[in-house]
Formats: structure tokens, C-alpha cells, sequence
């Protein structure tokens, strides 16, 4: 296989893959490991994790200005960890409807409007291809269309926008993809590129 310079945004040769072998294969990711020729000429291995999924988020607004946080157990670091609603959307489907989804599954709401916050956000660039879409999400309304996933055990709770971000800030939320989707909406909120309306919901006032 011969390098892809359209894709090589550096100066250098960018990497040339030789050889690739699948080593693993579910219904959410596939790992393969490839032999590589890295920009500076040394020969090596790389792997890479496809995930199948696209990542999607929410950051839910109420009319008190409050967000909603879900709470759960996550398996690969056997600690509780609290995020906005967020999970995997398939890739045939629009990814605002696979966040509506989730908003529905996770928290049981749904929202009249909604707006983009980020898209083809590149999750672990290092070894994964996982790309992230997130969106903003207002007038809040109950929705429970989609059942909860089977294997999750989750917590819902209501927080005040700004004190979200502080959790995100402080340490408390460490899972990156809240931290993102919460610092790019507080972000959004203060420069005046939200309705003012929302962004007053959302600042309390700041």
C-alpha cells in the first residue's frame, strides 16, 4: 500500500504502510496492525482501533439553565464516572439523529431545538479513528422513545450549567468528551454566539 500524500498535512513523506494484519474484530471496533515506515525513515509496527460508531454527545439545556449529567460505571477504568449524555451513533445515520437518540435513551428527553457544537473531532489520534460530533440541545421536553441500554446502570442528574463547568475544570469530570463538548459551549455562550436568550439560561447570570 503506498502512502496517501493528500492526507499528509507536514512537510516530511508522512507514513507508508507496508503490510497490515486484522488482529481483532467485534461489532464495535476492529484492530489492525500494520507495517510502517514512519516519517523519519525508521521501520516499525503500528495499530490501529476503527471504531464502527461515531461518537456522539449533548450538552442539554433546561429552562432553569441547568444540564443534565449522566452517571455510570465504566468498565475500562472501574471507576463512576459523570458525562453528558453521549455514546455511538451509526455511520448511515445522521448524527444529530443518533444524539437525539441518546439524549432519549440516557436521560429520557427530548429537545425542540438543537444546534452543532463540533464535528470530526478526532477522539485518540494516536491509535484510534474514532471521530466525535457533538451538539447543543434547548427546550427540554420529557422523551422516552428509546429503552436504556441493557448493560447500563445509569444515574441522571440535573446541574447547573456553570457548575458542570466547574466540575470539568476542577477534575471532576474527567471523561474528555464532556470536557470538550462543556468548555466549547461555555465558550460559545460567553463570546455571544448562542441565542441570547440560551446563553443567559446557560451563564446564570455571569
Amino acid at each position: 500500500m503506498s502512502e496517501d500524500s493528500s492526507k499528509n498535512g507536514g512537510s516530511g513523506p508522512g507514513w507508508r504502510k507496508l503490510a497490515e494484519r486484522p488482529v481483532y474484530d467485534n461489532r464495535w471496533i476492529r484492530v489492525t496492525e500494520f507495517d510502517v515506515v514512519a516519517p523519519t525513515g525508521a521501520e516499525g509496527i503500528y495499530g490501529l482501533v476503527h471504531f464502527k460508531n461515531l461518537a456522539v454527545g449533548v450538552v442539554p439545556i433546561d429552562d432553569t439553565g441547568c444540564t443534565i449529567l449522566i452517571g455510570q460505571d465504566r468498565f475500562t477504568s472501574g471507576a463512576y464516572s459523570w458525562e453528558l449524555p453521549e455514546g455511538g451513533g451509526r455511520r448511515d445515520l445522521a448524527p444529530e439523529e443518533a444524539a437525539r437518540r441518546e439524549l432519549s435513551e440516557e436521560a429520557g428527553l427530548g429537545a425542540r431545538n438543537w444546534a452543532p457544537l463540533f464535528s470530526d473531532v478526532q477522539m485518540s489520534n494516536s491509535v484510534t479513528d474514532e471521530l466525535a460530533y457533538a451538539f447543543l440541545a434547548w427546550d427540554l421536553f420529557p422523551d422516552a422513545r428509546w429503552e436504556k441500554d441493557a448493560t447500563e446502570a445509569l444515574s441522571v442528574r440535573r446541574v447547573p450549567f456553570p457548575a458542570a463547568v466547574e466540575m470539568a475544570v476542577s477534575g471532576e469530570i474527567v471523561d474528555a468528551f464532556s470536557l470538550v463538548m462543556l468548555l466549547k459551549a461555555d465558550h460559545l455562550a460567553r463570546t455571544k454566539k448562542l441565542p441570547a436568550d440560551l446563553a443567559g439560561l446557560m451563564l446564570g447570570g455571569q
